[in-house]
């Protein structure tokens, strides 16, 4: 067998195992694509008309969105730009919940309670990450079948390269005008082709959330030194200062505001426990995540704690490091901005097509080794009656 026909098997079979997978993780991260313009355009409770006013603090918004979800735990309160509402965030793993309150910053009304894990979207994203599967399934069950389409990206790029120059044009292009199973040919092999280089970045992200062992190594690979892991640093209960009047996450929210007046989204994390630290985000463009700096503080002393992870400064930040903070932002196309999120939805589309393309390029082959099976057997049948005929013509002679 051939080196081509090997690789053939392996793209062959790789692909019916996992085409089905494939199929719904490309369609999903495809509907997934622009679901922030979206529901801009769709949630008109998202932006409020902007003052030239202080906003609330963030215990006084946390403290009018509790009495909306009265029991349930507040993750963090969120400030985004100039226009936008704020949120305050409920989020518990055990129970799982996952809330949205949000309040007009200004005045502290409360312009919509919503379940983050209901509607379009989240269901789509729980299709994509799970497969619509309890997680403890869908998550290994996505991330395998990712590896292997990204052998199968690999095999299937070996399989296009032409033999000679005189196959580079015929590569590159779509017959359109041929029979349907030409151009279903062309269209798996060019489109794929072209959609190969943009996939096996969707792929490789992916994998960072997929495995551990592929973040590690994809980390450590490009020079990372610091944990992947996220840990928050503790407050010192042993040196609690006397309580002031003005709450520790309000006066480390006008500590970074005044420090970074033009960011575009300051998130302010609530202490779980008493040794709990202060976690604020703050990200100077919230259109992408990867340039957050993430600061933590003594929510007793608010004096700052320095972190051993990849979640820290981004000035502290290494090229590895930065790597995996944009992970995100280069599995959606967000870091190249709109351009980018368009070439990831195209690229997406196409791969959606390719199990359905590679299937009829499958199935026809199988039917026509079939006609030709049925037609060989037709041809021996009638070469086997003319030999009878002719034996009988020769002794009735």
């Amino acid at each position: 067998m051939t080196f081509k026909k090997t690789i053939s098997r392996i793209h062959l079979w790789i692909g019916i195992s996992s085409g089905l997978v494939v199929f719904i993780l490309a369609i999903t991260g495809c509907l997934y694509a622009f679901q922030e313009e979206i529901q801009n355009l769709t949630q008109p409770y998202r932006f409020v008309e902007h003052r030239e006013a202080p906003v609330l603090p963030p215990s006084k918004l946390k403290a009018i969105a509790e009495k909306e979800l009265p029991g349930k735990h507040i993750h963090a309160v969120l400030y985004a730009k100039p226009g936008h509402a704020a949120e305050v965030i409920f989020y518990s793993a055990e129970p799982e919940y996952y809330y949205l309150v949000y309040l007009n910053p200004f005045t502290g009304e409360v312009l919509k309670v919503k379940d983050a894990q209901a509607g379009f979207f989240p269901f789509i994203l729980d299709g994509h990450f799970y497969l619509w599967l309890p997680h403890e399934i869908g998550q290994p069950v996505a991330a395998t079948a990712t590896l292997l389409f990204t052998v199968m990206l690999i095999s299937g790029i070996i399989l296009w390269w032409p033999k000679n120059k005189n196959a580079t044009k015929q590569r590159f292009s779509i017959r359109w005008n041929a029979r349907w199973r030409r151009k279903n040919y062309d269209l798996h092999n060019v489109l794929g082709f072209y959609a190969s280089w943009v996939a096996i970045i969707l792929a490789v992200t992916g994998l960072v959330w997929g495995f551990q062992w592929f973040a590690e190594g994809y980390h450590k690979l490009a020079g990372g030194e610091k944990s992947l892991m996220y840990a928050e640093p503790e407050s010192d209960t042993t040196v609690q200062i006397a309580t002031e009047q003005i709450p520790a996450i309000d006066r480390i929210y006008a500590k970074i505001k005044s420090e970074t007046p033009r960011s575009s989204v300051i998130e302010v994390h609530i202490p779980v426990t008493p040794s709990s630290s202060i976690e604020v985000s703050i990200n100077p463009d919230d259109e992408t995540y990867w340039q957050t700096d993430y600061r933590y503080f003594d929510q007793y002393t608010l004096a700052e704690l320095p972190v051993q992870h990849v979640f820290g400064k981004l000035e502290s930040a290494t090229f590895a490091d930065r790597l995996i903070r944009m992970n995100y932002d280069i599995h959606t196309g967000a870091v190249l901005g709109l351009p980018g999120k368009m070439l990831a939805f195209f690229a997406s589309l196409i791969v959606a097509s390719l199990p359905i393309t590679g299937f009829y390029i499958w199935w026809g082959r199988k039917r026509k080794e079939k006609e030709n099976r049925l037609a060989q057997i037709v041809l021996t049948k009638t070469h086997r009656n003319h030999r009878v005929r002719s034996t009988v013509g020769i002794g009735e002679n």
